[in-house]
């Protein structure tokens, strides 16, 4: 078992799902992942729902933000920081937007709101009691993050600025070359794509990769309740097999099996 208990500056610590319709959101991925839920009543703010599974914190389900009611449900990241108001102090200078905060979420931890200048959002997450998602790399986890821009260099230099993180590239023969991110330590923790490489229409954001034992078999689960497939399966040499999913409410993620997996 993969358990986390603290992320250094750069690394992806929470995964978390905005969406128009929470109990049908809820429904899906847990027909899916097997995820169960604990249900936090945030007052007049709704209800914040953090997924579960064997009992380990993966990552959230909440309502729509203001100002985007009617939008698509879609899936954000939070990257983790050691000072939210310091690094958030940097983004425009940058070349980015913050759009909210620094704000306290309770006791769980500091967080702020903000897109990159390519146009891809993301949250800066500064631990309290929540440190981030407590298991990964395994089926029905989260296993893998990147930055989908339409401008890659730019997008690399603006994390390095905000948040000392660096970039390396990996060759994968006939797909190209792939921008891999580290944290502040030089440790590989997610990527960098560029935006051509999906469907037309896909505007720049973060991906998420849930880990499963069979992509196929959770391609077709996918679309026995209500997903559609966006990307069909295919193989990544070195890497392993996936395939991007939308969810019912139009949330997009991919599922992924590492190489010589089922």
């Amino acid at each position: 078992m993969a358990t986390f208990e603290h992320y250094d500056q750069g690394t992806p610590s929470w995964v978390e799902l905005s969406t128009p319709d929470q109990a049908a959101s809820r429904d899906f991925y847990a027909g899916l992942f097997g995820w169960d839920y604990d249900d936090n009543d945030m007052g007049e703010m709704g209800h914040y729902y953090v997924a579960t599974f064997q009992g380990s914190e993966l990552g959230g389900v909440g309502g729509q933000p203001q100002g985007l009611e009617g939008h698509p449900a879609y899936w954000g990241v939070y990257l983790a920081v050691d000072d939210v108001d310091a690094a958030t102090a940097k983004v425009e200078a940058a070349g980015g937007t913050v759009e909210a905060g620094p704000f306290d979420v309770g006791e769980a931890g500091r967080m702020s709101a903000i897109v990159d200048p390519t146009g891809a959002r993301v949250g800066l997450w500064q631990a309290g009691e929540t440190k981030g998602t407590q298991r990964a790399n395994e089926p029905s986890t989260p296993t893998w993050n990147e930055c989908v821009t339409s401008d890659v260099a730019a997008a690399v230099a603006f994390y390095g600025a905000v948040l000392g993180m660096g970039s390396e590239a990996m060759e994968m023969g006939e797909l190209g070359s792939y921008t891999v991110l580290t944290d502040v330590n030089g440790r590989q923790v997610g990527g960098c794509m560029d935006l051509a490489m999906l469907p037309d229409g896909v505007p720049p954001h973060w991906n998420v990769y849930f880990n499963v034992e069979d992509v196929d078999a959770s391609v077709a689960k996918a679309g026995e309740l209500g997903g559609t497939t966006v990307v069909p399966a295919m193989d990544v040499p070195g890497v392993g097999r996936m395939s991007m999913i939308a969810d019912p409410q139009g949330a997009m993620f991919y599922v992924m099996a590492a190489e010589g997996a089922a």
